[in-house]
């Protein structure tokens, strides 16, 4: 698997919405240069099943398309072949695995992922408050950030942070490139949650995808709001 998306920075449409609109959505973004894919989360996924959304989607573009089955990898080592299996079945690109259930899972899901040829994206950190321990919440923070290490560490370069937490991005970055790792971010929690694309900019470097999602698919005009994001980068 090369690169997810073939852009160095690009705007990501999260599509946590109906199929109607999911459809409108592709039709008036797939030709805006700046759009790098589309992430498809479970409303989707479980109301309509992943093979009518590939299918769906590739009526209008060949744009990746980013599973994100919130949260995947958080289940024992084993179940991590059939859920790459049923990924790539489907014909989805790329996956976003959190496995917050430890180590074990962790590598197991992301050597199924990388046999069955898909893109994966790891995430730790998340937008919202009292996840961290640090900020009252179930998380450890160094276990976030182990998390980031043995990902790098089995070759993914390929990360979720959280785009409302500049310098969170910027430790997370300095701390893999430390480990000789080239990091590319894929940053939700803009627009809704408070984040300015302007500023996950300055700390991500030169690759990294912003992931938006009620701001293009809540918008009166999705195009010109893409436009307006993709503007941005």
């Amino acid at each position: 698997m090369g690169k997810i998306i073939k852009r160095e920075k690009s705007v990501i449409v999260a599509c946590d919405v109906s199929l109607e609109l999911y459809e409108k959505i592709v039709k008036e973004t797939k030709d805006i240069e700046g759009i790098g894919g589309y992430k498809v989360g479970f409303m989707l996924g479980l109301n309509y099943g992943l093979p009518k959304i590939v299918e769906l989607t590739r009526k209008y573009t060949e744009k990746p398309i980013i599973y994100d089955h919130q949260k995947a990898g958080t289940d024992i080592p084993d179940t991590g072949k059939e859920f790459a299996r049923v990924c790539k079945e489907a014909g989805i690109d790329a996956i976003i695995l959190f496995p917050q259930a430890g180590p074990e899972t962790e590598k197991a899901w992301i050597e199924a992922a990388k046999k069955e040829g898909l893109g994966v994206i790891v995430g730790g950190s998340m937008t919202h408050p009292k996840y961290k321990r640090s900020e009252g919440g179930y998380i450890a923070d160094e276990a976030i950030l182990e998390i980031y290490l043995l990902a790098a560490e089995m070759g993914i370069t390929d990360f979720v942070v959280p785009g409302n937490k500049p310098e969170e991005i910027k430790k997370i970055k300095e701390l893999l490139e430390k480990r000789g790792t080239k990091p590319t971010f894929y940053a939700p929690g803009f627009i809704a949650q408070g984040g300015e694309i302007a500023e996950a900019a300055k700390v991500a470097g030169n690759n990294w995808h912003a992931i938006v999602g009620r701001g293009i698919y809540q918008a009166e005009n999705i195009k010109k709001a893409a436009l307006e994001y993709t503007s941005k980068l």
